[in-house]
């Protein structure tokens, strides 16, 4: 198996277990923490998480730091 077909199946079953446990994720407020920008009009609404964005780079990044030492 080549390492292309390995990373797509780890990113797979990375989505079916996030997709899992969403009911659990929703509610520890990611999407709504101080920083993250919303700009609501009468036209419409902008979101942009940055907050949420950067605390899940930092969990993401320290993870992957743990799974290669």
């Amino acid at each position: 198996m080549s390492n292309m077909q390995r990373i797509l199946i780890a990113i797979g079953a990375v989505l079916l277990m996030v997709g899992l446990v969403w009911p659990w994720l929703s509610r520890l407020g990611l999407g709504r923490l101080p920083g993250d920008i919303r700009i609501e009009t009468e036209s419409g609404v902008f979101y942009f998480p940055i907050t949420t964005c950067v605390v899940i780079s930092i969990v993401l990044s320290l993870v992957i730091w743990f799974i290669r030492r």
